[in-house]
């Protein structure tokens, strides 16, 4: 039975990844996506494979923008059935230079530098709002579609950073955790009313966010990519597909008695402690 699927966050790689793979099981795809330009040429790839799919313009941080694409949906769709909070990210203002604080950083002077002394809670409250603010408010909005009835299910995208934090991104590991605690409070709070709640814990995916800080212009690894990938037990970044199989399981009846899980897809980064 083809439902209708909400996917926030639609235009980056992974999200699009995954509602053209839900899209193939017959579902109707909203892809909702701050960039309007980038959710009608996602949801263009995917009607022209033969889906079904709309583009909607929506902004996760503001209730009357997600009221509005919530209209468009059911106008088209009817009512969301599953949603898929996918729009997150990170900010360089929530970022510290360098993994350790030492001593001389706290002399050092040259411009851009910063130690957890310099970090702009403006940036903090970006990351934060973006990816925990930015997964509350869809849900209430479309969550509404859902309540009592059968086969509904929200699915989170937190990080493997909500297990273990890594280091220079504190912003952004806080507010993954955030997400992935949400998603278990949420699980018991719509426990009664049908609504399923989970999350994936993506590990390493190279996409335009971070592709700059884990490669070089020569494909090559940076420092910090290298450490990644010695810490990855599979020895290697993720692909967009690598999470395919998890979502369509989490969002079908497969999964009916399923709730309140994270669970990581990360190689093994998780479970590996080093040694």
């Amino acid at each position: 039975m083809s439902k209708t699927i909400v996917v926030t966050g639609a235009g980056g790689v992974l999200c699009s990844t995954l509602a053209e793979a839900l899209s193939k099981q017959g579902n109707r795809i909203a892809l909702l996506d701050l960039n309007k330009e980038a959710a009608l040429e996602a949801a263009e790839k995917i009607n022209k494979a033969g889906g079904t799919a709309i583009g909607v313009e929506a902004n996760v941080l503001e209730k009357d923008s997600l009221i509005a694409a919530k209209e468009e949906v059911n106008k088209s769709f009817g009512k969301c059935d599953i949603l898929i909070n996918g729009a997150g990210g990170n900010h360089p203002l929530g970022t510290t230079t360098n993994p350790f604080l030492q001593l001389e950083d706290l002399k050092n002077t040259t411009e851009g530098f910063k130690t957890f002394f310099d970090l702009d809670p403006k940036g903090i409250q970006f990351v934060f709002n973006l990816n925990f603010i930015g997964t509350l408010l869809p849900t209430q909005i479309f969550a509404e579609d859902m309540v009592g009835r059968i086969g509904c299910s929200i699915l989170n995208i937190s990080s493997m950073n909500a297990f273990t934090p890594l280091t220079k991104i504190p912003a952004y590991s806080g507010a993954k955790a955030a997400v992935s605690n949400f998603t278990q409070w949420l699980s018991v709070h719509f426990s009664k009313v049908n609504i399923r709640v989970n999350a994936l814990a993506p590990g390493f995916f190279l996409t335009e966010q971070n592709r700059a800080l884990l490669t070089n212009a020569d494909g090559s690894l940076t420092e910090r990519g290298n450490q990644i990938i010695d810490q990855t037990p599979m020895g290697k970044f993720g692909e967009p597909e690598d999470l395919v199989g998890t979502t369509l399981w989490l969002c079908s009846e497969g999964a009916s008695f399923v709730t309140g899980v994270v669970i990581p897809i990360d190689g093994g980064f998780s479970a590996y402690s080093g040694v």
